[in-house]
């Protein structure tokens, strides 16, 4: 193992990712489509020194779903203005392959990630066949959803490549704009999808843009295996996310890659407070806005501030915790982790005070990719 410092992230869900939050007077109750809400979640954040801010998306609703999801910001827009208030935080678009066009998302991040100066991720997870009739693919069967999303990486990645770092000179004087023979085309054939290329926009600086996935079959662990730099894991269970993350390691180490390079993140909601009666308050205050007889699983990380952080530290030392996500189901859930854990994080070394670099990529440590058409 490299040593490298326990990474946080922050997903902003707008009302927050239950069904009754939105009632909580310190949140507002259109929390989903308000700029302001995300512009100061999102500096809350990289104040704190967070390394990404994370967002999760739907392609398919109905009057079943979670108040945020009946009505929220799409994920490149919203990112692409909270570009223009931060400088350093990563930006994590969260993009199903099993509905979009890998020619459009390629752009789409590739956009976002020029526009924040080399801090923009893609979450590309496959989706719930519901919302297959909502893209004009109803045609397709859940058996194709991971077939289309190994074509849908594998084109996007060669997009992202298709500008070799150097390829745009953009000399006025000699009236050279860029050197042809550094840009490639991509060909690209397969099931699914047949793309040329190339795409019209320069390469990254951070080499492309950082690669999410979400899932746990072993279908999707063969194709995180070849494609993926952090893994967004469940993290009810150390138990089994230690197994997890032995065997996708296992399959990475496999694929010629070094385990290293792949970072897991699983996703908590912290519920925070200086002793543990007062986490055990705010609890109690989120149960009180639901239905009598309602009560939410107490999260792994509750509990006083010095607890919190310790459980922390055990996990990320156990190596199944590369990058903390929270999301916050209490109102004040980044704000209370932000004073109360991240020093003691900080006090025990593992977490930073500053930034390091100025790529999301380079933050996370993860190495720079070279150009696949670069001989």
């Amino acid at each position: 193992m490299i040593d490298r410092k326990l990474r946080l992230g922050g997903i902003i869900d707008g009302v927050g990712w239950s069904y009754f939050g939105w009632r909580h007077p310190d949140i507002p109750a259109n929390a989903s489509e308000n700029i302001d809400f995300y512009v100061e979640k999102a500096m809350q954040l990289e104040n704190a020194k967070f390394d990404t801010i994370f967002l999760a998306d739907v392609s398919h609703i109905g009057p079943g779903m979670i108040p945020h999801y009946l009505s929220m910001f799409e994920g490149i827009s919203i990112l692409s203005a909270l570009s223009m208030v931060t400088q350093s935080i990563g930006l994590t678009a969260t993009i199903a392959t099993s509905y979009a066009d890998p020619f459009t998302v390629a752009r789409q991040i590739a956009s976002l990630d020029k526009i924040s100066n080399g801090r923009a991720g893609w979450n590309a997870i496959t989706s719930n066949p519901g919302g297959l009739a909502n893209y004009s693919r109803t045609h397709l069967r859940k058996s194709d959803l991971y077939p289309l999303k190994e074509e849908f990486l594998e084109i996007v990645e060669g997009l992202w490549d298709s500008y070799e770092d150097d390829a745009f000179i953009r000399d006025k004087k000699s009236g050279v704009f860029y050197d042809p023979s550094k840009m490639h085309s991509l060909n690209y054939t397969g099931n699914y999808f047949s793309v040329d290329g190339p795409l019209n926009i320069s390469r990254s600086r951070q080499g492309r843009p950082v690669v999410f996935q979400a899932g746990t079959s072993s279908a999707f662990m063969d194709i995180a295996a070849k494609h993926a730099e952090v893994i967004m894991a469940p993290g009810d269970n150390f138990d089994y996310l230690k197994g997890y993350t032995a065997e996708l390691k296992r399959r990475v180490k496999n694929q010629g890659r070094s385990p290293n390079n792949l970072l897991i993140m699983p996703s908590h909601s912290p519920i925070v407070g200086k002793t543990e009666t007062e986490a055990l308050e705010k609890l109690r205050e989120i149960e009180s806005l639901m239905p009598i007889g309602h009560r939410l699983p107490r999260p792994q990380l509750m509990g006083s501030a010095e607890n919190v952080a310790e459980k922390i530290e055990h996990w990320y030392r156990e190596g199944v915790m590369d990058i903390l996500l929270i999301r916050q189901d209490y109102p004040a859930g980044f704000e209370d982790f932000i004073k109360l854990v991240v020093p003691i994080l900080q006090e025990k070394g593992i977490f930073k005070k500053e930034y390091e670099a100025n790529t999301l990529r380079g933050n996370l440590e993860l190495p720079y990719p070279e150009n696949m058409f670069k001989e």
